[in-house]
């Protein structure tokens, strides 16, 4: 679908919820540059820049890199794509990160991915990796052909840290309690559109029907 009208917009949704794949069908169809929070950032402390330095000295001390910090530096991505519509992934985080972003831009849509923690529980404590490699195996629908080991070398699959069961739900809890704020802050400008379900695949046909719509009738008032 061509835009005539910039589209600015936010998807938010818990590790695990298929938020990548679903980020990247929107781009595709839609059109619109993908900013991810997390490229950002390892961009910024790969390059060694002040910013990067600033959270890397956050992250090595296992601290929360500071909200204004954060904000300062997506932001000053964003101002280089003045004029294109955009998809953000990964930020905003807290409230206060979407009031910097709210003061800078106006956020046409916010698509909430709404998984079931134990959906998620389930997808996550699956995968299995081989670290050399960096293949990822998941045992409910994409198993290793022999249990355990890489189908390429042979040798033993290892399950992330961040895979474990407790890592798994800490990261959830985590999750909740850090965006249900941010939620309701973009639920009460209106702008916010949840998407329940259990797999990508029946999700996405509603989130693309609903771009469709909300595009439609942006670029008819642009008209």
């Amino acid at each position: 679908m061509a835009l005539h009208k910039i589209f600015r917009a936010v998807i938010m949704g818990p590790p695990g919820s298929g938020k990548g794949t679903v980020s990247a069908r929107i781009t595709k169809t839609f059109g619109l540059k993908h900013i991810s929070s997390g490229d950002i950032l390892r961009a910024n402390v790969n390059a060694k820049t002040e910013l990067g330095l600033l959270m890397k000295s956050c992250i090595d001390q296992g601290q929360l890199v500071p909200d204004d910090v954060m904000s300062r530096l997506i932001l000053s991505d964003l101002r280089a794509l003045d004029q294109s519509s955009w998809l953000l992934d990964g930020f905003p985080r807290t409230v206060s990160q979407a009031d910097a972003l709210d003061k800078a831009y106006s956020v046409d849509t916010v698509i909430n991915l709404d998984v079931p923690f134990q959906t998620i529980k389930q997808r996550l404590t699956s995968r299995w990796t081989h670290f050399p490699s960096g293949r990822v195996y998941n045992v409910d629908f994409n198993p290793p052909k022999v249990p355990g080991l890489d189908d390429v070398t042979g040798e033993p699959l290892v399950q992330r840290d961040d895979d474990t069961p407790e890592t798994v739900t800490r990261r959830l809890k985590a999750y909740e309690t850090q965006t249900e704020p941010v939620l309701e802050y973009y639920r009460s400008k209106g702008v916010l559109q949840s998407f329940s379900g259990t797999e990508t695949n029946k999700i996405w046909p509603h989130v693309e029907a609903f771009l469709h719509s909300k595009l439609s009738s942006i670029n008819r008032k642009v008209a």
